[in-house]
């Protein structure tokens, strides 16, 4: 009895200590990266969304091979990633990066981003499309 209160203690201490890591990315291979990348977007608020998207997509630009960007980002929060995107537009933005130039500050950038991602997603509220009159069953009566 006493060694199935044990097993059960350890399975539900491993079991939150793994829980604990649901903020960070796993940055054991790109795979697991962009995996738990995703997972993370889906429970951030809208307005956190885009920059951290942003961030970390400016990492892994900035970043060329896999290993140094699978340290970059290993074990980071979304706080920890959008504090680092800013800080790499920041270097390009002083080196001249054109990608850059068009933007005053990173809020700027950020928040373009965001009215595109506003107007795809209107954009892409199904209207009457045509396959979907070619599927329509109307019976005359």
């Amino acid at each position: 009895m006493k060694k199935l209160q044990t097993l059960l203690i350890i399975l539900v201490s491993l079991t939150l200590i793994a829980c604990g890591k649901g903020q960070e990315i796993n940055g054991h291979n790109t795979r697991t990266a962009y995996r738990s990348v995703k997972a993370i977007k889906n429970r951030l608020p809208d307005d956190k969304r885009i920059e951290f998207e942003v961030s970390f997509w400016t990492i892994r630009d900035a970043q060329k091979g896999d290993d140094e960007f699978l340290d970059a980002v290993d074990g980071k929060n979304p706080d920890e990633i959008i504090a680092l995107g800013k800080e790499i537009y920041q270097q390009r933005k002083a080196a001249g990066f054109k990608d850059y130039a068009q933007y005053s500050s990173w809020d700027e950038m950020i928040s373009k981003f965001s009215q595109e991602r506003i107007d795809q997603e209107r954009h892409n509220i199904k209207e009457n499309s045509p396959k979907d009159k070619s599927n329509d069953l109307l019976y005359k009566l």
